[in-house]
């Protein structure tokens, strides 16, 4: 499911905005600037860290996306789909399918390698950081709800969501048999089985536009919602924290301890296959940033009397 929020038309050319590029922009400006901020009530050139947020970006989206794709790879393997319909679902970002773990350990090299070539101070520089990747963690999460990825388990509280026809949910559900579709949404493919038919190709037929859109996947947890309120709360309680000037890097390192805690007990709530005992991979990763963070508080406290490596001064 591709949710559109808004379409340009411009002559014959219609552009499309979808709800999780927008937030992804969204989400990445707040957080951009924030840190702008922050660094140059520091004395630290923003302009560095916008750069350095650019990169993260990009390796960001690279990470998330392949930790998304080992996350679900049954989804991107399909044996009734050809190699390259496959291959396209994967780069296909407009779908949604971002693991944020997977962006934070790419993105995580990639932007400690350029600060350090910049000469930054990474430890001040980490808790600079700490308040937006929460933001941009948080409104992200958005797009994720509007996409229907990242959903929930079976829920029947007055705030479960159900997704709508062809939405990443409702897909996994048919696939699972959990739900029936009209038979008229049904057709065979190639290999004589019925599968959901895609929405464009009956997008000028009322008849079946009208049957899809009263179609539901089962009531789910909002746990991409969820995933934002705790995300918000957290670049919150980091941002107070910062403001005390506690021991350079033990911002960043509280950022991790609630994140991974938080993402531990939410992913209870999701839906994604278990790959150690009862554990799915964001769960472990979760337990991992915990505790790293905890880790990192340790030593960052032992380290707060030493000297930093000198900054970049503001250039505005």
């Amino acid at each position: 499911m591709r949710q559109t929020i808004w379409q340009f038309h411009i002559g014959g050319l219609t552009i499309p905005i979808y709800g999780f590029g927008l937030m992804l922009v969204i989400g990445f400006l707040l957080a951009s600037h924030l840190a702008k901020y922050l660094a140059r009530r520091n004395k630290l050139d923003g302009e560095v860290l916008i750069n350095a947020a650019m990169f993260g970006l990009i390796a960001g989206i690279v990470g998330a996306r392949v930790s998304h794709i080992l996350e679900n790879l049954a989804e991107f393997t399909q044996p009734d789909v050809s190699g390259w319909d496959n291959f396209v679902n994967m780069i296909n970002l407009t779908s949604g399918g971002l693991t944020y773990y997977g962006g934070f350990i790419l993105a995580t090299p990639v932007v400690v390698g350029y600060l350090l070539w910049k000469k930054f101070a990474l430890r001040l520089t980490a808790d600079i950081v700490a308040p937006g990747l929460m933001i941009a963690l948080g409104i992200g999460r958005i797009g994720c709800f509007l996409n229907g990825c990242c959903y929930g388990a079976e829920s029947d509280l007055p705030w479960s969501v159900r997704f709508p026809y062809h939405s990443p949910a409702y897909i996994d559900q048919y696939a699972a048999h959990e739900i029936k579709p009209n038979p008229r949404l049904l057709e065979m493919n190639s290999s004589g089985r019925a599968h959901l038919r895609d929405p464009k190709t009956f997008e000028n037929n009322p008849d079946l536009t009208k049957l899809a859109a009263a179609e539901r996947s089962r009531a789910l947890h909002p746990t991409q919602l969820y995933s934002t309120i705790t995300a918000l709360l957290i670049a919150g309680i980091v941002f107070c924290y910062f403001t005390l000037r506690p021991a350079p890097g033990r911002v960043f390192a509280v950022m991790m301890i609630l994140e991974g805690g938080t993402r531990f007990l939410l992913e209870m709530l999701r839906q994604e296959p278990a790959v150690a005992g009862r554990m799915s991979l964001s769960m472990i990763i979760g337990l991992i940033v915990l505790g790293t963070g905890v880790v990192l508080w340790m030593i960052f406290g032992r380290l707060a009397g030493q000297t930093q490596p000198s900054a970049i001064p503001a250039t505005g």
